[in-house]
């Protein structure tokens, strides 16, 4: 009979676990799709609303330092009240303004509908890295979450092939048209479970509950994996603009491509990306996520000087469609599985969301470098500055724990702590 009952079960939490893949990884893609639907959008609202080139500086202020501010805080929020209402309100938060950028008649109506929905959609990477990873088997945890992180570049294509197709309908009925979907996720999230994790946490604490922003920066060694991680992560987000935010620019100018041949290269990049999450997954479980995210690392700034230094068209092909790979699916993947491994559940919410958004720290940074990089008007000048030294400090990786694969999520802290 206790066999029967353990083989259902077994079934049960297969079915599960890939219930919650799926849910996560159309959550993340329509994330995605909220935030690039504003990249495809803008030209048509600049024009609408004779927005300035000065008005989509401030326009980008505000969305990031949205993005900063909500992760922050649905960071710690997870680890007070739960993970799978901060998952819901997050979800439920970009549905209602992604629909109320339907209705913006002004820019700072603009501005404050789209900050709060990037904001919101942003704060869903968060989530997911630790309600998700908390949930998976040990085994293979890595492989299964890459394909929750390749919901990234679906969600980059659902928005292209949406605005294809209704956008001769203007951009108002394309964000309209994104709340649909969205909100049938967010019944299919309805059945999704709390982690047990931090609801064995609060049980255990009792009413003598831990501060986990006291906890990560008074204990020595999460502080110190914190701020080294803090600093890997602002660097990718520095490197990470110039090879992925300025790059179709940087290859008109600096390379002579069409705008048509840019355009299409990151079309590719972006639809093979999809298998390199699932590929970084796969060598972050045989090789260790330690190792394959600091190999990334450390391959940014030579590949990044050797596309500068590139003359023929197919070499830059070529060396651009790794450093996309690298940049996105193989750094993401092993990067964000590694970060939910690296914290105990006690603090695991408000560590991701910090890294997260140190990210985003690293996006501003990055542009007000690029923007300062400019006035050499040497494209080359800016590219070394921003794409080579600004990833240099991803190099920190060397300095991270080599954590073992395959076990408990919170093996490591057991014993550790006290």
């Amino acid at each position: 009979m206790a066999l029967t009952l353990n083989k259902q079960n077994a079934v049960i939490d297969k079915y599960y676990t890939v219930y919650l893949i799926v849910i996560a990884c159309v959550g993340w893609s329509l994330a995605s799709y909220d935030v690039n639907l504003l990249v495809l959008a803008l030209p048509e609202m600049s024009k609408e609303m004779a927005i300035s080139e000065q008005m989509l500086g401030v326009l980008g202020f505000f969305v990031y330092g949205s993005q900063f501010l909500i992760t922050l805080i649905v960071g710690y929020s997870m680890d007070r009240v739960g993970r799978k209402l901060l998952w819901m309100i997050c979800l439920c938060g970009t549905a209602i303004f992604t629909g109320a950028t339907y209705f913006v008649d002004s820019f700072w109506q603009l501005v404050l509908v789209r900050a709060l929905a990037s904001g919101l959609a942003y704060s869903e990477l968060a989530v997911s890295i630790t309600l998700v990873n908390e949930q998976l088997p040990s085994k293979n945890r890595g492989l299964l979450y890459s394909i929750v992180q390749g919901g990234w570049p679906l969600g980059v294509f659902f928005a292209s092939a949406v605005y294809m197709a209704f956008g001769h309908y203007g951009w108002r009925v394309v964000f309209l048209l994104g709340t649909i979907p969205i909100a049938i996720v967010i019944v299919g999230r309805i059945f999704i479970k709390e982690s047990d994790r931090f609801e064995e946490n609060v049980q255990s604490q009792g009413e003598a509950r831990v501060n986990p922003i006291r906890m990560l920066f008074g204990n020595p060694l999460l502080k110190r994996r914190l701020l080294t991680m803090a600093v890997c992560w602002i660097s990718y987000g520095i490197s990470y603009v110039a090879s992925n935010f300025y790059i179709t620019w940087w290859l008109t100018q600096r390379k002579g491509f069409t705008g048509s041949q840019a355009s299409e290269l990151m079309l590719y990049c972006g639809f093979i990306g999809f298998f390199f999450y699932i590929i970084g997954g796969w060598l972050g479980e045989k090789f260790g996520r330690k190792k394959v995210i600091t190999v990334a690392a450390i391959s940014i700034a030579p590949l990044c000087l050797l596309l500068l230094l590139s003359d023929s068209y197919w070499l830059v092909v070529a060396v651009y469609f790794l450093i996309f790979q690298v940049t996105n699916g193989i750094w993401a993947s092993a990067g964000y599985v590694y970060q939910s491994e690296s914290f105990p559940t006690a603090v695991r919410g408000t560590a991701i969301g910090f890294l997260s958004s140190m990210m985003v720290s690293g996006f501003v940074l990055g542009s007000l470098l690029w923007t300062l990089a400019t006035t050499l008007h040497s494209t080359s000048a800016t590219w070394i500055i921003v794409a080579v030294v600004g990833s240099l400090g991803m190099w920190f990786t060397l300095l991270l724990k080599d954590i073992k694969t395959g076990q408990d999520i919170d093996a490591e802290f057991k014993n550790a702590l006290g």
